[in-house]
């Protein structure tokens, strides 16, 4: 696989351990859809799982500090209709999540302060666009309020979710199922892996593809692709024989990879968890019971191999924390959440060090929680590097203000709204159905002369009003 050379790098100590059973979370009943996603979305103070739910999707959010045994009635995110396919939290919000379903739709959810105390079944917004389900959701890194869906319609739609509205809709690029959708650093490029073994690299709002290769991977099961802090793109995948592979690609010549390793035969898709500040890449597999890590450097091979994370249990998805929800005093430069078949099990990768002082060299500054730049301005054509902050006293998130969505009415809503305008009072207070109304004005009418009838007869003419009233039609109107 990799030629076990001892080189010299501060991550080759790496090693990663599991929680204690009661830092866990467990009786969670993990979502059993087939679909190559991560099943599971971290920030620095929510965990967000998809679960099983009858009668449509749900995910849980769970607080961070909320471990054991989590009850069978918790509250859920239940708005979706069909089963969610992923999730994604908001790196400008962390109170902020974006989820995509069988059911067609995007919704993005406001979590509040501490978390649900009755079920969430009110989006904040519902984006629809797609025809078919969606199954990839990802927020821009540096915009704010710009989200990616990618759905098996085999298109990717690009949403300004401050006014719901689809900005971008990227058509006839990809001929088949997407299996992965990716920003670069800046969110000025997005990377796309195919069903038909094509790597992409796109510029949505040039809605143009700027370079794109081939076969990356021979094997006909899924692949994926991300970017790099460098530019460059790393894609997992598998060889014509059925053996996974990883890949190191230059997005400015295609034509041969930078470098290409086997890893094993086993069956399972590798989803990579990349750290931009450390140049590292996690891979781990669906149905796998290891993480792998690598560094990325200039030199070659590229890619080096660093270690193994090994358990017992097989994984059915992964979440991985951001680096400003680690903890600096341990020497943590990673946290994963691995789902079991009914518990989420938190795995704490570490670097040795003896002393107890800030390690500069492990935690450069990392992308904060602010945005760059609006979604306005990115959809204008500017791009905004990813505003960063340093560690060094640990990480303290400051106060998130609401998502609120402004809707901008279409042309048709507007045409609409004047008709309405234009129409009278009483026409516009009357009935979808005017025969009803009709009709109640007469039963009104004729209950209200019988009434006068009653009040202008005397007591004693009240036995005979049926007879009065015969004899009053037969005579003159001029005697009445």
């Amino acid at each position: 696989m990799f030629r076990r050379v001892v080189r010299a790098s501060k991550f080759r100590h790496v090693f990663g351990q599991a929680v204690k059973n009661d830092q866990c979370y467990d009786d969670i009943r993990v979502s059993r859809v087939t679909w190559d996603s991560s099943f599971c979305a971290v920030n620095p103070k929510f965990v967000a799982i998809i679960i099983e739910a009858s009668g449509g999707g749900a995910f849980l959010v769970l607080p961070l500090l909320k471990t054991g045994r989590i009850d069978k009635a918790y509250p859920t995110v239940c708005g979706h209709t069909g089963p969610v396919l992923d999730i994604d939290w908001c790196p400008h919000n962390d109170h902020v999540i974006a989820s995509g379903s069988e059911d067609c739709t995007v919704m993005v959810w406001q979590i509040p302060e501490n978390g649900l105390v009755t079920p969430l079944a009110e989006p904040v917004v519902v984006l629809e666009g797609h025809s078919k389900r969606v199954g990839i959701v990802t927020w821009h890194p540096t915009a704010r309020n710009v989200l990616m869906s990618a759905g098996c319609d085999n298109l990717i739609i690009i949403w300004n979710v401050g006014t719901g509205e689809a900005m971008i809709q990227l058509e006839d690029m990809h001929p088949d199922v997407i299996f992965s959708a990716c920003w670069s650093r800046n969110g000025a490029l997005i990377c796309t892996a195919c069903k038909d073994k094509k790597i992409r690299v796109i510029d949505p709002r040039k809605e143009k593809i700027v370079a794109e290769k081939d076969k990356a991977h021979d094997g006909a099961r899924p692949m994926r692709a991300i970017f790099l802090a460098d530019g460059n793109i790393f894609t997992t995948g598998f060889s014509r024989m059925s053996e996974r592979q990883l890949a190191l690609w230059n997005p400015k010549s295609m034509e041969e990879p930078i470098s290409v390793h086997e890893l094993d035969t086993s069956n399972g898709v590798l989803l990579p968890f990349y750290d931009a500040d450390t140049n590292v890449v996690y891979l781990c597999g669906k149905g796998d019971s290891s993480i792998r890590y690598f560094e990325i450097t200039d030199e070659a091979p590229f890619v080096h191999y660093l270690n193994t994370f090994s358990s017992k249990e097989p994984q059915r998805g992964m979440g991985y924390m951001p680096k400003r929800g680690l903890d600096v005093n341990k020497c943590e430069i990673a946290r994963f959440y691995k789902l079991h078949e009914r518990k989420c099990e938190p795995i704490i990768m570490t670097v040795p060090r003896k002393s107890d002082l800030f390690q500069d060299d492990l935690y450069p500054d990392t992308a904060g929680p602010d945005c760059a730049i609006e979604a306005e301005d990115w959809f204008d054509g500017k791009n905004g590097e990813p505003i960063l902050i340093s560690l060094k006293n640990g990480y303290v998130p400051g106060k998130n203000r609401d998502l609120k969505v402004v809707k901008k009415s279409n042309v048709l809503e507007g045409k609409l709204a004047k008709k309405a305008e234009n129409t009278s009072p009483a026409q516009s207070k009357a009935s979808p159905h005017p025969w009803k109304l009709e009709e109640l004005l007469r039963e009104v009418k004729s209950l209200r002369d019988l009434v006068t009838l009653q009040d202008h007869s005397t007591p004693a003419q009240d036995h005979s009003l049926v007879g009065r009233e015969s004899s009053v039609r037969g005579q003159p109107l001029a005697k009445l």
